[in-house]
């Protein structure tokens, strides 16, 4: 029997697609498990509509893990005219609501659809019911809405939904079995977070046989992150699930040249700086590793076959696997 090990990747936006473009090509039995948070946009318009969960990270994650890619993003990411009947619409949304509406629920329509384009990684709703997520400022004021907090202009205390929400058993079961659990790249507040304050997330993590790895963020986010170091954005995701549960924190310490420096200074946006003692203290392996880039439009990324292929050295008890 030739098993694989199961590795688990958490996240949303287009930080978790930079993570799976890069883990599908290895042999391992991959997990995506998605935000659906997301009110703003095409995305916010559909869910309000269709009183369901907003598409849009599902179809990033679509596209991502497609083995025909390119083909698939330009079909999935075509949007129609604004002025149209279906105004702006990218049809990859179009394409997970219809399949909402045959299949009752968004964890079957994404099944149908990772099949129906030959997608082998499952790919998990965080959790089928609608959510609405909220932010609490460090003076105390409420926002509420996903795509509201990036722009409130002060430092996030917390983000929270008003009543309990609940992740479905199956991303419970996925969690407590996989050999790694990778928390993904991208907004820290509105993308990671909203996953972990699911009911039974952080108890399955607490259970699960596997490492827990946090790839940390190159760069701060206005409006999220501003002055957050790594060890800061560790302190964020202890908050929510409590200590001694990430095993690991992957950074890249490398210099980034001075003149993307300048472009990421003018938008209020730096380097996040690697705070090694301060790690050292919570007791999380530090990894720093050469997984940097800096993209055609000088945009600091993380290589998603670099990232690949640190985080497939990290999973444990080889001898299990292959055989």
């Amino acid at each position: 029997m030739n098993k694989k090990p199961k590795v688990v990747v958490l996240g949303g936006g287009s930080g978790i697609s930079v993570v799976l473009r890069g883990l599908k090509y290895l042999p391992i039995e991959l997990t995506a498990i998605v935000s659906v948070a997301d009110d703003g946009g095409s995305s916010g318009v559909l869910r309000k509509e269709f009183n369901s969960p907003p598409p849009g990270d599902l179809r990033n994650v679509l596209i991502a893990l497609s083995d025909v890619e390119p083909i698939i993003e330009n079909v999935f990411q075509y949007r129609f005219k604004e002025e149209s009947s279906i105004g702006a619409h990218p049809l990859g949304n179009l394409l997970i609501m219809a399949m909402n509406e045959i299949t009752g629920n968004m964890r079957d329509a994404v099944d149908k659809l990772r099949k129906l384009f030959n997608i082998k990684a499952k790919i998990l709703p965080a959790t089928l019911e609608k959510v609405v997520l909220y932010a609490e400022t460090e003076r105390g004021k409420i926002i509420e809405g996903e795509s509201n907090i990036p722009y409130a202009n002060e430092k996030i205390k917390r983000v929270f939904y008003k009543n309990k929400r609940k992740a479905p058993q199956e991303n419970l079961k996925v969690l407590e079995e996989a050999d790694l659990i990778v928390f993904g790249i991208g907004s820290l507040y509105t993308s990671l977070i909203p996953n972990l304050l699911l009911e039974g997330v952080k108890e399955s993590l607490k259970k699960t046989k596997g490492k827990v790895v946090y790839v940390c963020n190159a760069m701060e986010q206005p409006g999220e992150t501003q002055n957050y170091s790594a060890a800061d954005h560790i302190k964020a995701i202890e908050e929510v699930i409590g200590k001694g549960i990430i095993d690991e924190v992957i950074v890249d310490s490398r210099t980034i040249p001075e003149d993307i420096l300048e472009r990421y200074k003018k938008q209020k946006s730096n380097k996040v700086l690697i705070d090694n003692e301060r790690i050292k203290e919570t007791g999380i392996k530090l990894r720093d590793r050469d997984i940097l880039e800096i993209d055609s439009k000088g945009m600091v990324r993380h290589h998603p076959y670099k990232l690949a292929a640190t985080l497939y050295s990290l999973i444990d008890k080889w001898e299990e696997f292959y055989v």
